[in-house]
């Protein structure tokens, strides 16, 4: 049947197979989101633990499980076969939402450790589902359409979650394995598609270079080649990371901050930032050279960095309202956090013909970026900071990000600069 499926795929245009790819790896992964951010969408209000909220002990030990899966997916997700990737999509979500069941059937404060189990395997997920896309020709189409969904899942799934919630009278804790349950179908049909894609052509590999599992010393000689330009990204990645996981997680309590409690306005306000980053981001196939287009992504990130911290000023002078506000710091969290989890490393791989997968360099980043998460997490609410409201300490979490993550992308675009004036490889690619 898969190989029926795949030499189907394989007589349709190139155009065609970019699209239906593209919408198989948006739904995909907003179906897995569904397994791991439902439980967000619910405020678990007046339950503590030793002096701190239920559902922040839940949201430190699904990142913990989060962050371990990340550091493990470093060597897991650069190695893989790819004829395992769709088995072990599947795998993984089963065993996350088995972990949501037993959250259910176990008595709080015990289930929280089944947050940890939920985070792990989940973990894992984008470098699976990113393999499929990787090296192709259409990559930064295909990768900004699947990336968006980081943006539209989470409104999408709290507002599913606050449906069954508010007009099914579902209980907190039966909320995020009964969403799971909504999109389990939709996860096997797509994945099934994704599994069914003919691998790249030989123009994709002439145009992106191969991609291949990495060896350790493959490993070491990619680090090695890129150390300071990795550093800084990581610099910039952490602190997006961290911002985004707090208005992922607690945009429920920020939007109730600001007096907001209408159970659409996260779907209304993340779907429109969803279609300007894809805008944003599939014009970048339109430029042929690689390290052109890696500059206008440096570009796009220290941009977004910038409007985090414009809006967050305007807001502060009360020239705009609360939903001004929000909408422009995630638009510019957005550009900045999304490419990297899309198109940065593709280009960064193609500009210097560098031997390696973009999962590999995105897992070090994301488990540099998960592991900032917790700490400040930790920080917030063991530290001196556990009085301050959650829209305050987004607001602080915003200014570095507008400050660190502009100066380190100035940085990290001088560095691969001078990088490619000692290496001039970059190719030039063609619009699909």
């Amino acid at each position: 049947m898969k190989q029926f499926l795949r030499s189907g795929l394989e007589k349709w245009p190139y155009s065609v197979v970019a699209v239906i790819t593209a919408l198989a790896a948006f739904g995909a992964y907003t179906s897995m989101y569904a397994f791991r951010k439902a439980f967000s969408a619910a405020t678990f209000e007046g339950v503590q633990y030793l002096g701190v909220d239920y559902k922040v002990w839940l949201v430190i030990f699904q990142v913990i499980g989060y962050t371990c899966s990340k550091f493990y997916g470093i060597r897991f997700i650069a190695g893989i076969d790819g004829s395992k990737r769709g088995r072990a999509v599947l795998f993984l979500v089963g065993i996350a939402w088995l972990a949501l069941l037993f959250f259910a059937l176990v008595p709080a404060p015990w289930n929280i450790l089944f947050l940890f189990a939920n985070g792990f395997p989940l973990g894992m997920i984008w470098g699976l589902v990113f393999g499929y896309l990787e090296g192709r020709r259409a990559t930064e189409f295909m990768a900004a359409v699947m990336s968006v969904s980081l943006i539209f899942a989470s409104g999408f799934v709290k507002t599913v979650g606050r449906t069954l919630l508010d007009q099914f009278h579902v209980s907190e804790y039966w909320m995020p394995f009964l969403t799971g349950l909504l999109f389990a179908a939709p996860l096997i049909i797509f994945t099934t598609i994704l599994d069914c894609l003919p691998p790249p052509s030989a123009l994709d590999q002439q145009l992106r270079s191969v991609r291949k599992p990495m060896t350790a010393a493959d490993r070491k000689s990619f680090i090695h080649n890129f150390a300071p330009g990795i550093v800084l990204t990581l610099i910039i990645y952490i602190v997006l990371t961290v911002t985004r996981d707090l208005r992922d997680n607690f945009e429920v309590e920020i939007w109730h901050d600001l007096g907001i409690k209408d159970v659409h306005i996260y779907t209304l306000t993340d779907s429109l930032i969803s279609i300007l980053v894809l805008i944003a981001l599939s014009l970048l196939i339109l430029i042929r050279h690689n390290f052109k287009a890696f500059k206008v992504i440096h570009l796009m990130i220290i941009s977004g960095c910038m409007l985090t911290g414009i809006s967050l000023l305007l807001f502060r002078m009360h020239q705009i309202d609360g939903i001004t506000w929000m909408s422009l710091a995630g638009l510019g969290l957005y550009m900045a956090y999304i490419p990297y989890n899309a198109i940065f490393f593709e280009r960064m791989i193609a500009a210097f013909q560098a031997k390696g997968n973009v999962g590999f360099v995105m897992y070090i980043a994301d488990a540099a970026g998960y592991l900032g998460s917790v700490t400040v997490l930790l920080y917030k609410e063991f530290g001196n900071n556990a009085g301050v409201s959650w829209s305050h300490f987004f607001q602080q979490s915003l200014t570095g990000v507008a400050l660190i993550g502009s100066i380190a992308g100035i940085c990290s675009l001088a560095f691969f600069v001078h990088k490619k004036k000692v290496r001039n490889t970059d190719m030039p690619i063609l619009a699909a």
